[in-house]
C-alpha cells in the first residue's frame, strides 16, 4: 500500500521529470536549426535521460510507489512527463527567435 510520503515523493519525481523534459527541449529549440534533429532529439534522448532518472531515483534511493508493470513505469515515468515537457515549452514558452537582445558593443 502506498504511504501519503510515498505519493508525494512520487509527485515530486514525475514534477523534476518534467522540468528535465522542458529544459532538455529549450536547450534543444536554442541549439539546433533543423526539424529533423528535433524530432530525433525528442524522440531519443530525452526518454533516455528519463529512464536513467528513474533507475537512479527507484532503484538506489526508492522513492515513489510501486507501479507494478514495465509498461505502466514505462507510461507514468517517462511518456507522461516527457510529452507534458516538451508540450510546457512549445505551447507556452515563447521561441527563442522572438526575443529582442540588445545590439552588442564593441
Amino acid at each position: 500500500m502506498a504511504t501519503i510520503l510515498g505519493v508525494l515523493l512520487f509527485l515530486v519525481v514525475l514534477g523534476l521529470h518534467t522540468l528535465i523534459a522542458a529544459v532538455m527541449t529549450r536547450f534543444l529549440r536554442l541549439r539546433l536549426d533543423t526539424t529533423w534533429g528535433t524530432a530525433i532529439y525528442v524522440a531519443f534522448l530525452i526518454p533516455i535521460a528519463l529512464l536513467i532518472s528513474t533507475l537512479v531515483v527507484s532503484g538506489p534511493l526508492g522513492i515513489g510507489i510501486d507501479l507494478e508493470t514495465t509498461s505502466a513505469v514505462l507510461t507514468v515515468m517517462i511518456l507522461l512527463p516527457g510529452v507534458l515537457g516538451v508540450a510546457i515549452d512549445v505551447l507556452y514558452v515563447e521561441h527563442p527567435d522572438e526575443y529582442e537582445l540588445p545590439e552588442p558593443t564593441d
